[in-house]
């Protein structure tokens, strides 16, 4: 069954400097994510909030399965660019299962 990442940027970014790090080593390993089925369908794009405050940013990344994307959260990859992540700004994220 298809499975989606949500992250949820719930604050301006305070070091900017960790965030694009993280990013920058996210693209590094774009091949090795994709060995887990990560497919990127939103990143930072233009919202609105139709019901609630609105986070300050939404990533959503699609996997093939639940386990996949467990797979990819919890690679060394991931991990070792995760505190940069959470050191630039609040963050919220969650594993959702798809209808499919």
């Amino acid at each position: 069954m298809t499975a989606y990442v949500i992250v949820f940027r719930e604050t301006p970014v305070h070091n900017p400097e960790a965030v694009a790090e993280y990013s920058r080593r996210n693209r590094e390993n774009a091949a090795e994510f994709g060995k887990h089925g990560f497919v990127p369908l939103v990143a930072y794009g233009r919202m609105e909030a139709l019901e609630g405050e609105a986070p300050d940013g939404i990533v959503l990344v699609k996997f093939p399965t639940m386990d996949d994307a467990r797979a990819w959260y919890e690679s060394d990859a991931y991990q070792d660019a995760l505190p940069l992540r959470k050191s630039g700004a609040e963050w919220r994220a969650v594993l959702v299962d798809g209808l499919d």
